[in-house]
C-alpha cells in the first residue's frame, strides 16, 4: 500500500511516497507509527488515545478531514495537515490559536452557579458536550478562508451549550451579544462541519439556533438588507 504524504520541514514543504504492509496496517495512525519506526524517523504527527476520544489525530485524507486512529487507509491516499493552522512540522499543527476563539463564549467561573439539573434540562446540551476538539469542522470551514476572525464552528456549539445550561447566570441577551461579529451571521451554513464532525455533533444546526435565539432578543441579521427577494429593479424606468 502506498501513501501520498504532504510533509513540512524546515520551511520547506514537499509530497514523500511510502510504501507500507497491509498485514501491519489496519488504521491511518497505525500506518504513521509504521513510517517513523521503519522508514522515517523524522515524520512528525500527532496522536493521543488511539481511540477516537482526544482528536489529536485529525488530519485530511483525500481532501477530507479524518481521525487518523478511525479511518482504514487505502492505496494512494494522500495525507496533509489540518487547514487554517500554523503547522509546526509534517502533519502536526499549533491548535492553540483555533482553541483561542472558545474564550470569547466560555463564562467566567464567576457567572456559574453551582446547582443540581434535572436530566430533562441536561439532555438539551449533552450532545454539545461531546466535542473532543479535533478541530475538523475548524479546517473544513471554508468561511476561515475569507475571514481569519470567524468564531470556530466548535466554538459556536459550546456556545449553543452554555445558552442552554440554567446554571449560567448571565441573561440570554448579553450571551448573545458576543456571537453578532465574527460568528453566526458569518457562517454560509454549508454544513460542512456537521459532515466532518468524528463525534456526531450538528453546529450547523447549533448556529441556526442560536440565529433564532438573536433574532427573538432583538438582535438584527446584518445579512437582510442585502439579499434579493426577486423584486423587479424599476431604477431604469418602465420603458415604454
Amino acid at each position: 500500500m502506498r501513501l501520498i504524504i504532504e510533509r513540512s520541514q524546515e520551511d520547506r514543504s514537499y509530497q514523500e511516497s511510502f510504501e507500507l504492509s497491509l498485514k501491519r496496517v489496519t488504521t491511518l495512525l497505525q500506518a504513521f507509527y509504521e513510517i517513523k519506526s521503519e522508514l522515517d524517523a523524522t515524520f512528525t504527527f500527532d496522536a493521543g488515545c488511539k481511540s477516537g476520544v482526544c482528536g489529536a489525530c485529525a488530519v485530511r485524507v483525500n481532501g477530507r478531514e479524518e481521525l487518523a486512529c478511525a479511518y482504514q487507509p487505502k492505496d494512494g491516499d494522500r495525507v496533509e495537515a489540518l487547514k487554517y493552522h500554523k503547522i509546526l512540522r509534517d502533519l502536526k499543527v499549533q491548535k492553540r490559536e483555533a482553541h483561542s476563539t472558545l474564550k470569547r463564549i466560555i463564562p467566567p467561573a464567576k457567572s456559574l452557579k453551582s446547582k443540581a439539573i434535572s436530566p430533562k434540562e441536561e439532555v438539551k446540551f449533552r450532545i454539545q458536550s461531546d466535542c473532543i476538539l479535533c478541530d475538523s469542522c475548524y479546517s473544513v470551514c471554508p468561511v476561515l478562508a475569507v475571514n481569519p476572525n470567524f468564531l470556530a464552528p466548535f466554538a459556536l456549539s459550546r456556545a449553543w451549550r452554555y445558552i442552554q445550561d440554567p446554571r449560567v447566570e448571565a441573561d440570554k441577551k448579553t450571551k448573545l451579544s458576543y456571537l453578532q461579529q465574527d460568528a453566526i451571521w458569518d457562517c454560509t451554513l454549508c454544513g460542512e462541519c456537521t459532515a466532518v464532525c468524528p463525534q456526531g455533533l450538528d453546529p450547523k444546526n447549533d448556529i441556526m439556533q442560536l440565529r433564532g435565539e438573536s433574532l427573538k432578543a432583538g438582535f438584527d441579521d446584518p445579512n437582510f438588507s442585502t439579499q434579493n427577494f426577486g423584486v423587479p429593479d424599476f431604477s431604469g424606468g418602465f420603458g415604454f
